[in-house]
């Protein structure tokens, strides 16, 4: 009989056993850890997070989802209502969806000027730059799907009743805008991967492996070596840094 290695939750719950170490060491440590998930919808933000989250320190762990900005909220600088979730001393921020709406879903849907695009993908490199000089940990994540497979998820949402709260008015603009939403993601992979804060894409389709490799990742940047030392490496199939031949050579879906 052929060894089919460890099953997908022995794998999790390995890693999930190195992430609660990793939070240990960062707690004593006073580490700051920021991490950043962007991605089309569907891409499967919630789910990565349910299992990054489920075992670390409820009072040192914070997911971060902030919904549509108040009219006052639209008046401060754009990282204003950002920076006031950042972390404190050995404490870990997760940001499902950030900053970077104004790259993604505030261009495309016309929530933003031009000019004011612009000038945010001129800013946040400088912007993150600051937050790594200052010592947080910044590790952002694209999460890449295919348009078949979105399709798939979001009508998944719409049969599935559990799934009623996750059904969002932007679903079907994500489909209907799918080009728009490729260029979006173009130009701000491009202008803000920078070796203070890169990007790392992740292919989701297959929900389970995006997750294994996703964490494997995770702890390879933030966890001490003898913590990863004995993790398997990420799949550099499904997980790798951004570079420009990416946007032309089929690793990121158009």
């Amino acid at each position: 009989m052929h060894d089919k290695g460890p099953s997908y939750d022995q794998q999790i719950e390995t890693l999930q056993l190195a992430l609660v170490q990793t939070q240990i060491h960062g707690l004593a440590q006073g580490e700051r850890i920021i991490i950043v998930l962007e991605g089309r919808d569907g891409a499967g933000k919630d789910g990565v997070i349910s299992r990054l989250t489920e075992h670390l320190a409820p009072r040192n762990t914070r997911v971060v989802s902030l919904p549509k900005p108040s009219d006052r909220q639209r008046s401060e600088w754009w990282f204003q209502r950002y920076v006031r979730h950042f972390p404190a001393a050995g404490e870990w921020v997760i940001f499902n969806r950030s900053w970077y709406n104004r790259a993604g879903v505030e261009p495309v849907m016309g929530f933003c000027t031009p000019v004011e695009h612009q000038q945010f993908l001129r800013d946040a490199p400088a912007f993150e730059a600051m937050l790594a000089e200052s010592g947080i940990k910044l590790v952002k994540y694209w999460l890449d799907i295919s348009e078949k497979e979105q399709t798939r998820r979001l009508d998944d949402r719409r049969r599935n009743p559990l799934k009623a709260l996750k059904i969002s008015p932007m679903d079907g603009e994500a489909q209907a805008r799918w080009s728009d939403f490729s260029r979006a993601r173009d130009e701000m992979l491009s202008r803000t991967h920078t070796p203070l804060a890169p990007w790392t894409c992740v292919h989701t389709d297959d929900k389970k492996q995006a997750r294994i490799n996703l964490l494997r990742h995770l702890l390879r940047t933030i966890a001490p070596p003898v913590i990863s030392a004995g993790l398997p490496p990420p799949d550099p199939a499904i997980v790798y840094a951004f570079e420009a031949a990416a946007l032309g050579d089929g690793r990121l879906e158009v």
